[in-house]
C-alpha cells in the first residue's frame, strides 16, 4: 500500500463560520432599533402635519431644559374682550427667530408655525408647534 497523502493535510482545523454569523446577528439586533429610532425621528421632523399663523401677546419666552436646551414660549390669544385668553405654547428651533422673539416680549406678534406630530423626544422641543418666523402686529 502506497499512501501519498501527508497526515497534516488530512487533519485541517474545522471552519468556524458560525461565530462570524452569530456576531453579525447580534450586531444587527443591537443596531437595528437605533437606526429605526433615528429614521422615525428624522421622518417626524421633516414631515409637516399642518402649518399656519397664530397671533397674540407674547407673554413668556425662555431657553429651558436639563440636557437638551430648547426655546419655548407662549402667547395669549384674546378672542373676546373680558374673557380669559387662550394660551398657546410653542417651540423655536432657529436661534435668529429666538433672538427676535426675545426682544418682542409683551408685544402683539404674529407667528408662523409648522406642526410636527409624534416627535419621540423633548430634545427637539416640548411642543409639536415649531415657530419659524415672527412679525409684529401694529394696531
Amino acid at each position: 500500500m502506497d499512501d501519498t497523502t501527508p497526515p497534516a493535510a488530512a487533519a485541517a482545523p474545522p471552519k468556524r463560520h458560525w461565530r462570524t454569523k452569530t456576531k453579525l446577528i447580534v450586531f444587527g439586533m443591537l443596531v437595528s432599533p437605533i437606526l429605526l429610532f433615528a429614521l422615525y425621528t428624522v421622518m417626524t421632523l421633516s414631515w409637516t402635519y399642518s402649518d399656519g399663523y397664530r397671533a397674540g401677546i407674547l407673554q413668556k419666552f425662555s431657553h429651558r431644559g436639563w440636557i437638551c436646551k430648547t426655546y419655548e414660549g407662549e402667547i395669549a390669544q384674546a378672542v373676546v374682550a373680558g374673557v380669559s385668553p387662550l394660551i398657546w405654547n410653542f417651540t423655536v428651533r432657529d436661534a435668529r427667530v429666538a433672538q427676535q422673539l426675545d426682544s418682542l416680549l409683551g408685544r402683539r406678534v404674529s407667528l408662523h408655525y409648522k406642526e410636527h406630530r409624534g416627535v419621540p423626544t423633548t430634545c427637539f422641543g416640548h411642543t409639536g408647534y415649531f415657530v419659524d418666523s415672527v412679525s409684529v402686529v401694529h394696531e
